[in-house]
């Protein structure tokens, strides 16, 4: 038995796919194992998407999961009909106005998009490439030894 992998066709790089692409990739960061990669990559498409005038930065929110217990804020940004939350730069709190606690009513519509397609989007936007890791290799069971009494383990 062979295993095929499910080939999609690809997926025209829009605002709303991106935007799709970008709030899929942020969920499922949420809960991986190694979340580095996957964040950096809503991170550099949200840059990108910013510089291009296709997104914009809105404002700054108090954190609702603060580091540290300290009061924190970080970058609203909108982006089509998704809006993400970015680290703040020095720039954003001198130009960015505060809007103050998030609205825990407003949510990012549904998404229907697999997190391989969102991440092929957006590593072919950002040309942001996932290192091969070997986070998944399974050890293969050892049995234990045993040594008779007074034998070394050496």
């Amino acid at each position: 038995m062979s295993q095929e992998k499910t080939h999609y066709p690809p997926i025209k790089p829009t605002i709303e796919n991106l935007s799709q692409a970008i709030f899929i990739v942020n969920r499922h960061a949420k809960t991986a194992p190694n979340p580095k990669f996957l964040y950096e990559l809503k991170r550099k498409s949200l840059q990108k998407l910013i510089q291009e005038g296709k997104a914009r930065k809105e404002g700054l929110h108090f954190s609702n999961n603060p580091k540290y217990s300290q009061q924190q804020s970080d970058v609203l940004v909108v982006c089509g009909n998704y809006s993400f939350h970015l680290p703040p730069s020095k720039q954003d709190f001198e130009n960015l106005p505060h809007l103050g606690k998030l609205n825990d009513n407003i949510r990012n519509p549904r998404a229907v998009l697999s997190l391989s397609q969102a991440k092929k989007l957006l590593s072919k936007y950002t040309g942001l490439k996932e290192e091969a890791s070997n986070t998944f290799k399974k050890k293969g069971y050892e049995k234990p030894v045993f040594k008779k009494l007074g034998e070394s383990y050496f």
